[in-house]
């Protein structure tokens, strides 16, 4: 008999404003927890010194958290230039030093729009990616450098905001950019073009898939809501699990159609797109999951929300 999970029934999404100094899961238990939900998942993992966008997926939402994973990133970030650290942002110790005073204003834009497009990244061993069944960071504390396959992202915006010339110049950025790309890499990357060493000062999610950080709430908000009412004075702040999804075409479906969906079946949806991902909803447009269009022209359920 499968054990019951602690805890009540939460489905929605929260958008959270992860402060600086706590890992992702360190905020997702600690909003678990507020809301005493059953089940909680985040979308990606954010460093614990950087701040900002982090979708949090609470019951039936989890089903759906692989779009937000694959989802394009945002990031506002300061680059320090002419020092390096061993974990290449401002938490780590410092392992190279050389003058960035030469740099100007050009030389940083040229190397910049190199960067800029499809690129091969080596991700950085204080990293959560694992090999052999171990986080490279655990590796890296203990000492040990493994050889990591580049990797290849796309970095579709990389703008300067910016630029404060100096032995340690400090360059503000603005960063859109694929799943799996790693800022820290990027500043890595960015000083070596420069022939400097480099390293992440500071770091912002901004943005991940359809969320921006208007759509945050704080840990604060959270702790005085739940001061003031009970576990249920929390959801107000969820968001439907469907708005996670707002990129996909949608299509509704008869109250024939969807017993059929609900069972697993492919259906006939007529005018339908040719093919691709949906989502699904019944003839009163409420929300069933997500599917696929086949090229028969029907649509084939993938993840439903339970009944």
């Amino acid at each position: 008999m499968p054990r019951r999970r602690k805890g009540r029934p939460v489905d929605g999404l929260l958008v959270l404003d992860k402060p600086s100094g706590l890992s992702s899961n360190a905020a997702l238990q600690q909003a678990k927890r507020l809301f005493g939900a059953a089940k909680a998942g985040h979308t990606g993992s954010l460093d614990p010194l950087a701040t900002g966008v982090l979708p949090l997926c609470f019951g039936e939402a989890t089903k759906f958290s692989q779009f937000l994973l694959d989802a394009d990133k945002g990031y506002l970030s300061t680059f320090v230039l002419g020092v390096g650290t061993d974990t290449a942002d401002a938490d780590g110790e410092v392992i190279a030093e050389s003058s960035a005073a030469e740099i100007d204003t050009d030389a940083l834009q040229c190397a910049m729009a190199a960067l800029t497009g499809t690129i091969a990244q080596i991700p950085p061993m204080y990293s959560a990616l694992k090999v052999d069944g171990q986080p490279l960071y655990k590796k890296a504390r203990a000492g040990q450098e493994v050889e990591r396959a580049p990797r290849t992202v796309h970095i579709r915006k990389f703008v300067l905001e910016s630029f404060t010339p100096g032995q340690r110049a400090e360059v503000k950025v603005q960063v859109l950019c694929s799943k799996g790309t790693y800022i820290r890499t990027l500043a890595e990357d960015l000083g070596a073009a420069l022939n400097v060493p480099a390293y992440v000062g500071a770091l912002r999610r901004c943005q991940s898939g359809p969320f921006e950080l208007q759509h945050c709430v704080t840990p604060e908000q959270l702790t005085a809501a739940r001061e003031r009412g009970d576990e249920g004075a929390l959801d107000d702040f969820l968001l439907p699990v469907e708005a996670s999804l707002p990129h996909i075409p949608r299509v509704e479906v008869s109250e024939a159609a969807t017993f059929y969906i609900r069972q697993g079946q492919p259906v006939l949806v007529p005018n339908g797109p040719q093919s691709g991902m949906v989502r699904i909803a019944d003839a009163g447009g409420v929300f069933l999951g997500v599917g696929e269009m086949r090229e028969d022209g029907k649509l084939a359920p993938k993840r439903l929300l339970a009944s």
